[in-house]
């Protein structure tokens, strides 16, 4: 049996490549956060290590993906 990645749209992001909105797909392969833009093939990567530390205090967010 073929184990899925989840794959879902972030809702009001701008693609850094080709500045589509509505475009980019956030999922995780390999254990590193990535995201892609279904309409130029934009990919970038980010390891866990780098999603947890950027996370703020003092509120209930569990990574920020920060592109580019």
């Amino acid at each position: 049996m073929t184990n899925r990645n989840r794959r879902r749209f972030i809702a009001g992001a701008t693609c850094p490549n080709c500045k589509a909105l509505d475009t980019i797909m956030l999922y995780f392969e390999n254990n590193m956060e990535k995201i892609k833009c279904v309409e130029c093939d934009y990919q970038e990567n980010q390891t866990d290590e780098k999603v947890q530390s950027s996370t703020r205090e003092n509120e209930d967010v569990i990574g920020i993906f920060k592109p580019g």
